[in-house]
């Protein structure tokens, strides 16, 4: 669709993702706008899709789920299949994977790298939050929904997107969620139990390990491993791949991560708005290969 007047693409580069995104929908002119990572690869029909959802007045967020690509590697594969796994992400486990209907939803289902907003609610909703990254769409989220407007998750409105290269890397972004979900909380002062189910973890751990002597305490550990062996099972019967042994350790790995992120995030308190004065905003011309 070259030159299509009904669409723009808006590139904001710096080191501050919360702020680039708000001081690019300051730029934009259109009606709704479509956040996306600069590594998201989407199809046409997302976008129709989007405006068939929005045709409700009340609708003022959609919003599909962020895909592995078939060509990612091995070690890629299996964080994304970690991820999707309701074992391993929980109540997000839909912005991983196609599940189920579209369907009204809220942040828990949403993610930022394949999320359209309506441009005039998001600017009298102040945008991001520019001190939280990650987690700014969630804090987001819980703002549109207080005001009486409604969420969607399309399934088929989806993105691909790589997961992480190495495990080094892996852990230092479900770590960076941790401490980005307590951080929201420590702002928004709503502390959901099962956000925090990571850093419980944690701390049962530290208790199993200072009383190991006293078997009982163990028991969960046996249920959890035992749990994450299941679902490695399940992931090998839906997919034949040989994942069955890796994944547990994985599984114990994240969720390790995850919640000493929480406990970092509550440790050092509410975060200061990152100011970039190297922000770069520009408009990229359409053509017939922006968008595949």
């Amino acid at each position: 669709m070259p030159d299509d007047p009904r669409y723009e693409i808006i590139l904001a580069e710096g080191a501050a993702p919360s702020r680039q995104r708000n001081l690019a929908a300051c730029e934009a002119i259109g009606d709704i706008l479509y956040f996306l990572d600069d590594d998201s690869l989407i199809s046409p029909e997302n976008l129709d899709e989007c405006i068939n959802c929005m045709s409700d007045p009340l609708v003022a967020v959609v919003g599909g789920p962020s895909l592995t690509p078939s060509d990612d590697t091995w070690l890629q594969q299996l964080f994304g299949y970690v991820l999707s796994s309701s074992f391993g992400s929980g109540a997000v486990t839909n912005r991983y994977r196609q599940h189920g209907i579209t369907r009204k939803t809220t942040d828990k289902e949403l993610i930022l790298c394949n999320l359209a907003v309506r441009r005039s609610l998001f600017l009298d909703l102040d945008g991001f939050n520019e001190s939280l990254y990650p987690n700014e769409e969630n804090e987001f989220l819980e703002r549109v929904a207080s005001a009486g407007y409604t969420s969607i998750h399309t399934p088929t409105m989806t993105v691909f997107r790589s997961q992480r290269r190495t495990l080094k890397a892996f852990i230092r972004q479900i770590f960076n969620y941790g401490r980005g979900r307590a951080q929201q909380s420590l702002i928004t002062r709503r502390y959901p139990v099962t956000s925090f189910i990571p850093l419980f973890f944690v701390a049962y751990l530290i208790i199993a390990l200072i009383f190991i002597k006293y078997v009982l305490l163990l028991l969960p550990l046996v249920i959890y491993l035992s749990a994450a062996f299941v679902s490695s099972f399940m992931v090998l019967r839906r997919t034949g791949r040989s994942y069955t042994l890796v994944m547990p350790a994985i599984y114990f790995i994240m969720h390790i991560s995850n919640g000493l992120g929480l406990l970092w995030g509550l440790i050092n308190g509410k975060p200061a708005p990152v100011r970039d004065s190297s922000i770069c905003i520009s408009k990229i011309k359409m053509n017939q290969s922006t968008v595949r």
